[in-house]
């Protein structure tokens, strides 16, 4: 766990959404947790991971999830009521299949808990067929809330996990236009039926 901000240039490199990321093997997770009482939340802790010693992050904050949340997995006790949070996570990569599925597997048991994910990237999505693309609709259909970052999601990030003193965070060129792209292929990827209905009716148009 990494309770020291990240340094600008760390955070520019791996957070830079780019078409072709080469080079970036490793996966940073940013992540805020709330305590939800009632219509409530209170901002509980934040801080940020990456990939440690051939373990993915998101099965690293796993890990952690029992500390970071006291009561999420409940204390023991007979007909004890387990306390709800909310977590979101700002990652550099989104999830490999292996990682959603266990996401999935572990979410299904916490009703207590609800997890967004905004992504910098997309990971291995570029096949129609792809693991990866499965995984992330899997997660979709548990309710995970999945997201590509924009320039507020950026700007958060810099403001909170990053240690600027203070300076201004500077858009890199074509953030925008990247995440527009990588936002209209997400929506492809966790709609696959509604999108190859649209195909279909293509087709019979003669379009």
């Amino acid at each position: 766990m990494d309770s020291e901000k990240m340094q600008r240039g760390k955070f520019i490199y791996h957070y830079k959404n780019m078409r072709w990321a080469k080079g970036r093997h490793e996966t940073y997770l940013c992540f805020v947790i709330k305590r939800r009482v009632g219509p409530d939340t209170l901002t509980f802790d934040f801080g940020h991971l990456r990939n440690r010693n051939g373990c993915h992050v998101e099965l690293l904050f796993l890990r952690y999830v029992g500390a970071l949340c006291p009561g999420l997995l409940g204390y023991g006790g007979p007909g004890e009521k387990r306390l709800s949070y909310s977590i979101t996570w700002f990652c550099s990569w989104s999830p490999c299949a292996n990682c959603s599925t266990r996401l999935s597997q572990f979410l299904s048991r916490l009703p207590n808990l609800r997890l967004r994910i905004f992504v910098s990237r997309l990971y291995f999505c570029d096949m129609e067929d792809s693991r990866e693309r499965e995984g992330l609709r899997m997660l979709k259909n548990i309710g995970v809330q999945i997201t590509v970052m924009s320039y507020k999601d950026f700007f958060y990030c810099w403001r909170t996990f990053v240690a600027c003193k203070q300076s201004s965070f500077k858009a890199w060129g074509e953030l925008h236009q990247n995440s527009v792209r990588l936002s209209r292929k997400l929506k492809r990827i966790l709609q696959p039926l509604e999108t190859e209905d649209l195909r279909d009716a293509f087709k019979l148009l003669g379009l």
